[in-house]
């Protein structure tokens, strides 16, 4: 029987550009004897920042009242504070919302936009976007794609029903269909359905398959083809493993055009270079909603640049 989670308690900060603040709870052993200490010793921030952030003010109780440095340590005791946002380059493209009510906003990701802040991502979000152009404080994702991919998100409007939306997708019960671009191949016998093992290690790039019990499982449809050498491919993941769908397409010999992780990893691109995006786009989700009973189904407006204008896409302009 799965233990039901207790839902962290409210944040004393307000949001900052659609951003949460971070919560960090003191653990039963240390280190440090302050709290000073043990932030030292827990964040990556130079112990010279986190005492103007004491002296400011800036890091709070759960009673929204500043921390003194020198409080001892309690295990259990929380504190909040704003991460330090790093420099972003702004993601140049726009994220549409294809349909909002009071439970669901679904939007339409562009290439290049993380779906939730992470990493270097924060307010480069499309998260962070919606909370603030739709005036949502409280939203959250129901599922996530990666920055590199295009299409379709959906996220929930209350807290509470977040759960209900999530077992969706966890319990494999939302359709989910995607377009890609890749080069086109007589031989390749299609449709066909993909299985296979594919594992991803934490600190590792790429994901591989390996031998094994299938734990990934795509289907793959050849929407049509051009002289040019080029396809469009119709793809219906019946899992949901990491690159599942980058890897089998390169697997079968035919990998997505701007993928920089496979078949091979290419050297990294510059900080704000937004030339070539991945050839792959959520196009389609579909479910029964858990709440109303309601059939839904959502659609992208997107289109893949390399199959309506491959010269400009090709160009990175």
């Amino acid at each position: 029987m799965r233990r039901r989670r207790t839902p962290a308690p409210p944040p004393p900060l307000p949001q900052r550009d659609g951003v949460d603040p971070v919560r960090v709870r003191l653990p039963a052993a240390g280190p440090g004897t302050t709290v000073r200490e043990h932030l030292i010793s827990r964040l990556s921030a130079p112990p010279t920042q986190l005492d103007a952030m004491f002296t400011a003010g800036e890091i709070v109780g759960a009673d929204g009242r500043p921390v003194p440095p020198d409080t001892p340590y309690a295990p259990g005791l929380t504190v909040w504070f704003h991460r330090d946002m790093p420099e972003e380059p702004p993601v140049p493209f726009p994220l549409h919302v294809v349909h909002q009510d009071d439970h669901l906003v679904v939007a339409d990701k562009p290439h290049f936009l993380a779906t939730t802040p992470r990493g270097s991502h924060v307010r480069q979000t499309a998260l962070a976007r919606l909370r603030h152009t739709l005036g949502l404080p409280h939203l959250t994702a129901a599922h996530r794609l990666d920055r590199l991919t295009a299409g379709l998100v959906l996220f929930t409007v209350r807290p509470e029903e977040r759960g209900a939306y999530q077992t969706l997708f966890r319990d494999r019960r939302v359709h989910k269909e995607y377009e890609a671009v890749a080069p086109y191949d007589p031989a390749l016998d299609l449709p066909r359905t993909v299985r296979s093992r594919i594992v991803k290690e934490r600190g590792v790039l790429t994901a591989r398959e390996v031998d094994g019990e299938p734990n990934a499982e795509t289907r793959v449809e050849l929407l049509a083809h051009r002289e040019d050498g080029l396809a469009r491919y119709r793809l219906v993941p019946g899992t949901g493993q990491t690159h599942q769908l980058r890897v089998h397409m390169s697997a079968l010999g035919v990998p997505i055009l701007g993928d920089p992780l496979y078949p091979e990893v290419t050297a990294p691109v510059p900080a704000g270079d937004f030339r070539r995006p991945l050839q792959l786009l959520a196009r389609e989700l579909a479910f029964t909603d858990p709440l109303t009973g309601t059939e839904r189904r959502f659609t992208s407006g997107r289109a893949l640049e390399a199959w309506t204008s491959y010269g400009t896409w090709a160009a990175g302009q």
